[in-house]
């Protein structure tokens, strides 16, 4: 007589229990629940970060194209934000908009100048949690510089950069099986985009 069994018969209803292939196949699914669960979870958070992280990526582009387009003649006043920005800012406000992504009161937080460079930065943080990391950043660089592929010619392009706070239910799903893990809730997805300026 197998082990196993020796010592069920020893207890009646634990006996039974040991003998039955259906209370095996139960305890197998207690026991792999909880890292399938973390792997439905893990998945489909993974690939909303992922989904997120391309349609940040395009209304960057979008912004960088329609900041390229305009004319740089109102880069060097200092006294207001240049429409270029301007116009960077709402298109990228609007495409969030279109794409169901909460701008965390974009459109009211006009980007400021960073120190003396061709460079705007506008933080949205309105609805999106108090404590860092947390809304939406902005980074226009109307003057960033590139060289163009194998030369050493440089032309000055559009850089549009956004960050965005993303909430991960992972970090939910894996403190319940790992009390003590140290795993982020919240981080940011940062991409950005470059266009060659046209005037």
């Amino acid at each position: 007589m197998h082990p196993q069994f020796a010592l069920c018969s020893r207890i009646t209803r634990a006996g039974r229990l040991c003998a039955d292939d259906d209370a095996v196949q139960i305890l197998e699914f207690a026991l792999t629940l909880p890292l399938l669960v973390v792997f439905v979870v893990g998945i489909f958070d993974f690939s909303g970060a992922l989904s997120l992280k391309q349609k940040l990526t395009n209304a960057a582009r979008e912004g960088a194209r329609v900041a390229a387009a305009d004319p740089a003649n109102d880069l060097s006043d200092t006294s207001g934000t240049p429409a270029s920005v301007i116009d960077a800012l709402q298109v990228v406000d609007k495409y969030l908009f279109s794409e169901n992504i909460y701008d965390c009161g974009l459109t009211s937080a006009l980007p400021a100048r960073s120190g003396s460079t061709l460079t705007w930065v506008s933080t949205a943080t309105t609805g999106c949690g108090s404590t860092p990391p947390n809304g939406i950043k902005l980074t226009i660089n109307r003057g960033f510089v590139t060289k163009l592929q194998n030369t050493s010619t440089e032309v000055v392009s559009t850089q549009v950069t956004i960050q965005y706070a993303y909430k991960w239910r992972f970090s939910s799903v894996i403190s319940l099986l790992v009390p003590r893990s140290t795993y982020a809730s919240t981080s940011y997805i940062t991409t950005s985009a470059t266009v060659f300026n046209e005037n």
